[in-house]
C-alpha cells in the first residue's frame, strides 16, 4: 500500500508506549496495532485528530505516501 503510517516513529520520539496512546485516544490496543502495522484500510479523521493531539504532531508526521513501482502494480 502506498500510504505508510509512521506511528511507531512518533511514539518513539514522544517516548510513549502504544497502550498509553490507545488509552489516551480511546481505542483498543488491538486497533492501534492494526494502524501501526499498516494493515488498516482506513482511518477516521476523528482518530487521526486524536492521535495528532496526543502526540502533539501533524498528520504529515505520521502519514507518508510512497508510490508503487511499476513492477509492484
Amino acid at each position: 500500500m502506498p500510504i505508510i503510517l509512521n506511528l511507531d516513529v512518533m511514539l518513539a520520539r514522544r517516548k510513549m508506549r502504544s497502550n498509553e496512546l490507545a488509552e489516551r485516544i480511546g481505542i483498543t490496543t488491538a486497533n492501534l496495532s492494526i494502524l501501526k502495522t499498516g494493515k488498516a484500510k482506513a482511518i477516521r479523521f476523528s482518530t487521526l485528530e486524536a492521535i495528532c493531539e496526543a502526540l502533539e504532531c501533524q498528520p504529515a508526521d505520521i502519514l507518508e505516501y510512497v508510490p508503487l513501482k511499476p513492477d509492484q502494480i
